[in-house]
């Protein structure tokens, strides 16, 4: 079997974005993580890649490191992009090579199967795409002529070749070279098309951006969860509701944990709208190891399983009902320990509502509380 190195250049300055961001383009965020990894998770999921690694100015080691979960080696790059290939090359230990550009979010599973079928010990292969617009030419003089489409081709990264050919190919031909398969085909090599997707074009100026994040966007999936809890009020029992202590109330809530019903019915939502199993099956009252528990906790590993998950909790509203105590002057405090959970931020709403008299709740007998969560995949 061919092994692969799938080495990222990531060391342009993004300049071409124009104030869009202070971040050069390769960091920032598309749909939850940097531009760059969108190519790194692929490649991870191939077993013929056997490494990954990003070439990038060594000032931005400490932010490729913050999203470097998969082992990516981070080579320094060079004074310019065959310099800092080179590195690249030369970090490498498989004996094929993909050289992709940071900034190409979107190539296809399928595209990469392809590259790693057409290329051998002799012949390179790179992704193209047909050009389909009519070109036009300013010469001299600003005059104009057309130039005949047919046979014309956008070409794309990640172009593959044999790595110690390479290597050779870009200290003869390549320091000035546009891309790896211009110096390839300067050397008077053969070199493979292998069609690919407009899709997988290189984020460059504004518009591009937009178009990415369209993209991302319109994959997203929103849910929506819902969460409900009661729990009857009895005496000698504290009343935590969102990690709060009330102390004016003489009644606490039963349970097996120490009965939030508020922080129990936020963390069925949430996990409702990840499509996971209820806190009642994932820390069941038949555990001793959940007696008196702080449901916070709880709440915070739901969510922990909720982004494990590739989900993001976008908005939270809840509505406790209960005929006593009046809990108006505990909401701010509540959404507080909901804050430090969420990643500190303020993303759950909270209402408290009388009972009206009605039922268990309206006699002072009972708690209930319902949550609605909002979801989004990333």
């Amino acid at each position: 079997m061919k092994t692969f190195a799938f080495v990222i250049a990531a060391g342009g300055s993004g300049s071409r974005m124009g104030d869009i961001s202070k971040l050069k383009k390769q960091f920032r965020i598309l749909g939850g993580k940097p531009v760059w990894r969108w190519s790194a998770d692929l490649a991870a999921g191939f077993d013929e890649i056997c490494e990954i690694i990003l070439v990038l100015p060594e000032e931005d080691f400490e932010l490729a490191n913050k999203f470097n979960d998969l082992n990516i080696k981070l080579v320094k790059g060079g004074a310019s992009r065959p310099e800092s290939v080179m590195n690249g090359l030369e970090a490498c230990s498989c004996d094929y090579v993909m050289i992709h550009d940071a900034a190409r979010p979107f190539i296809s599973h399928e595209v990469i199967l392809n590259l790693i079928e057409a290329v051998n010990e002799e012949t390179g292969a790179v992704p193209v795409s047909p050009v389909a617009d009519a070109i036009k030419k300013r010469g001299k003089n600003n005059i104009i002529t057309h130039v005949d489409r047919d046979g014309l081709f956008i070409t794309q990264t990640p172009q593959v070749f044999y790595r110690k050919k390479l290597i050779e190919v870009i200290k003869e031909f390549g320091m000035s070279a546009k891309d790896e398969a211009e110096a390839w085909l300067d050397a008077g090599l053969k070199l493979e098309l292998v069609d690919s997707s407009r899709l997988n074009f290189k984020i460059t100026v504004q518009d591009d951006w937009r178009i990415a994040e369209a993209l991302v966007n319109n994959n997203k999936m929103i849910r929506t969860g819902l969460g409900y809890d009661v729990h009857r009020l009895v005496p000698e029992r504290k009343l935590i509701l969102g990690g709060v202590l009330i102390e004016d109330s003489p009644l606490g809530l039963l349970g097996h944990s120490d009965a939030d019903l508020l922080s129990h019915a936020i963390a069925d939502a949430i996990l409702g709208g990840a499509g996971l199993p209820d806190i009642g099956n994932l820390f069941p009252a038949s555990d001793e190891k959940f007696k008196d528990a702080n449901s916070l906790e709880l709440l915070r590993e739901a969510y922990r399983l909720v982004k494990a998950n590739n989900f993001k909790v976008v908005w939270i509203d809840a509505v406790i009902q209960a005929q006593v105590p009046r809990l108006n002057k505990y909401l701010g405090l509540m959404r507080e320990n909901f804050k430090k959970i969420f990643d500190d931020k303020d993303i759950v709403n909270i209402k408290a509502k009388s009972a009206e008299t009605l039922d268990d709740a309206g006699a002072g007998l009972a708690m209930t509380c319902w949550a609605a969560a909002t979801l989004e995949s990333v």
